[in-house]
């Protein structure tokens, strides 16, 4: 049995190592919430094996052996027989011992299904990997996400099942990609249900209002080489710094064919679109680099994932831990 057992945990880790390798190396699109949800199924499964079957039996055996040394010496000492060869709690440690797949399986449960619940309901870390987000979020922030702020929601199937706030104007929210669900963005929400988005001329419009916004002093882009016109914008209680590339044209060509795409009209100037129930519209804060909604499309409330809140981390700058505007 523990033979088998042994062999058996030994090809589950080696699966779980080599699908971990396959995603490393890109041979295989990775989803890390269904791996850790599988990690605390299997290695919860070892610990109630260990806490319900095989400790009483290491616990049993150890008790066995303490009794048939007992009464060894017992016999032997009625023929005058004091000395007798064997340490019986080295004996017993190993018999208590926990064997080594027990180990790295129900060993390592309770700190699995913690980062498992903290991560699936509370918060979850993301890195920020490319530059749609400056200058509010720069590459190689590192950020916590508020997962329950939206609502709690079911990890790996992303289903809501308690609602909480919806998200605003101006909040900077982490999604599933539409056309690739399997990938997570993060940009700005800039429409909720029902608002007309018009961004024309690189000037953002909601429900016919022009959004204020205020120049400030160019932005030198240390990953560019190159400066960049700011501006700070408010939208609805949220007022933020943004980018705008004066080489850039205003105009957007949509190349994807996406949901609610006909309540969307094209033009030289940019984009104006209805957002339909249950979607909202995202834009990034650098405006001429970000594909973002304005190319393909809404975002549904489904693949909403949480709302960015703090920078807890940047290696190159330390500067830059703290709040997220």
């Amino acid at each position: 049995m523990l033979g088998f057992m042994s062999t058996l945990t030994a090809l589950v880790l080696a699966v779980f190592v080599g699908y971990g390798g396959a995603w490393y190396f890109g041979m295989v699109e990775g989803n890390f919430s269904l791996l850790l949800f599988l990690a605390t199924v299997v290695t919860g499964i070892y610990w109630l094996a260990e806490k319900f079957y095989f400790w009483p039996q290491r616990r049993k055996a150890a008790a066995r052996l303490e009794q048939e040394a007992f009464a060894r010496r017992a016999e032997l000492a009625g023929q005058g027989i004091t000395q007798v060869d064997g340490n019986i709690e080295d004996a017993r440690s190993k018999l208590i011992m926990q064997p080594w797949w027990l180990d790295w399986t129900a060993g390592l449960f309770p700190v699995i299904v913690i980062v498992f619940l903290l991560r699936s309901f509370l918060f979850e870390p993301f890195k920020i990997p490319s530059g749609s987000m400056i200058p509010t979020l720069l590459i190689g922030d590192l950020i916590l996400v508020n997962k329950f702020h939206y609502g709690v929601r079911l990890p790996v199937i992303n289903r809501k099942i308690l609602d909480n706030n919806n998200p605003q104007r101006g909040d900077v929210m982490v999604f599933r990609y539409p056309p690739k669900p399997s990938l997570d963005y993060i940009k700005r929400v800039v429409g909720v249900p029902g608002d007309e988005v018009a961004y024309l001329n690189k000037k953002l419009t909601v429900n016919g209002k022009p959004l204020p916004r205020a120049a400030l002093p160019d932005f030198f882009d240390e990953d560019a080489l190159r400066y960049a016109k700011q501006f700070r914008e408010t939208s609805g209680n949220k007022t933020y710094r943004l980018l705008n590339d004066e080489d850039r044209a205003p105009f957007i060509s949509s190349r994807y064919d996406f949901p609610f795409k006909q309540n969307c009209r094209y033009s030289i100037e940019g984009v104006v679109c209805k957002v339909p129930a249950g979607h909202y519209f995202m834009m990034g804060d650098n405006r001429d680099n970000s594909e973002d909604s304005r190319y393909w499309g809404f975002v549904p409330e489904a693949n909403i994932v949480g709302k960015a809140f703090f920078v807890w981390m940047n290696f190159g700058n330390l500067k830059r831990i703290g709040g997220i505007d």
